[in-house]
């Protein structure tokens, strides 16, 4: 068991590529070469024990790849993932990781596809249980299988359904039973209220923060939804094809981003405050992972951009809570926010 405050998790310099490279006798005749799509470029973090950490970017930065390599459903081409100072991802056998994958668990995004639909709620809650051998006996089993449907909002009466029984927001919280099964430390969850109603988003969410606050758990959050983020996240990473460009205190991420791409992604937020308020576009789209920019990547979207940045990768510069990979802030060339603000409205 983890102390109150010590690092649960840890990933040090994770990478992750996959071979699309059309078939060899292709190659072969065509004089093609190998192709790779980056996915993954050197991601290093940390999560404390009871706290959240929330990843944030567009759609195919590599926010999916990094859940699916932390819960181990992905092997990383270089890295490591150290779980309670474990190297899981090292582990050759599944035999091997089952005592650490019982207390690291995952959330998937849709609840429908992620639950076996020819199979009932009690054997889908009850599954870690018996994969674990958590318990001896099968009223013992049933009995807990009751008590975390009652901890998620649903009855234990429910364990004889079937998932097409129940809307999507209660598969959802069948979804978090079954994660909770195995009492884990720690949970991935990826977007895991994307595919509901905003109002069944809320119930989800402070289900989720109060079974934190109850157990210690300690997340991390996958999500492009940036209202999800500012109302769950401890800290807040993000992503951009494939590099985490910022992280740090979600407070002050949020209130004083420092990298443009942030400053841009949070520029695309309604602010009700002040509606009228001039915003800067997000322009382009984002670069093919096939092929990624050199340099910084997203230099050719940057309203900043230097000509060091289309030679050079940033390393990560520590401002504050904060690491920052720019070149722009390491060199000092970024403008204060309301500065930015006022030469956009002039």
């Amino acid at each position: 068991m983890s102390v109150a405050g010590s690092t649960v998790l840890a990933v040090n310099d994770l990478s992750r590529r996959f071979d699309v490279s059309r078939p060899w006798p292709v190659r072969l005749l065509t004089g093609e070469g190998r192709r790779e799509v980056h996915a993954l470029d050197r991601v290093s973090f940390e999560i404390s024990r009871g706290t959240t950490l929330a990843i944030v970017g567009e759609s195919g930065c590599g926010k999916t790849t990094l859940a699916k390599l932390v819960a181990g459903l992905l092997r990383p081409s270089e890295g490591a993932v150290s779980f309670k100072g474990v190297d899981i991802a090292g582990f050759r056998t599944r035999h091997a990781a089952l005592p650490y994958r019982r207390h690291l668990q995952m959330i998937f995004q849709d609840p429908q596809s992620s639950l076996d639909p020819r199979w009932r709620v009690g054997r889908i809650v009850a599954e870690p249980i018996r994969t674990h051998r958590l318990l001896p006996t099968r009223a013992a089993i049933a009995t807990r299988v009751g008590e975390l449907l009652d901890a998620v909002g649903l009855s234990g009466q429910d364990r004889d359904k079937f998932p097409h029984q129940f809307s999507g927001g209660q598969r959802q919280r069948i979804a978090i039973a079954r994660a909770l099964a195995g009492e884990p430390d720690f949970i991935v969850c990826d977007e895991p209220t994307s595919a509901l109603d905003v109002s069944v988003q809320a119930q989800i969410l402070n289900l989720m923060r109060a079974l934190q606050r109850r157990l210690g758990l300690s997340y991390l959050l996958i999500s492009h939804n940036l209202a999800v983020v500012a109302n769950m996240a401890d800290r807040i990473g993000v992503m951009y094809l494939g590099r985490l460009v910022e992280i740090g205190d979600a407070a002050d991420v949020l209130d004083e981003p420092l990298h443009p791409y942030t400053r841009l992604l949070l520029d695309t937020v309604p602010d009700m405050a002040n509606p009228g308020r001039t915003r800067a576009p997000l322009a382009g789209e984002v670069p093919s992972p096939l092929r990624p920019p050199s340099g910084c990547h997203f230099h050719p979207r940057c309203p900043l951009v230097a000509e060091r940045c289309r030679r050079e990768a940033p390393p990560p510069t520590r401002r504050g809570s904060r690491s920052v990979a720019c070149h722009a802030v390491e060199e000092g060339r970024l403008p204060p926010r309301d500065e930015e603000e006022s030469r956009m409205s002039a």
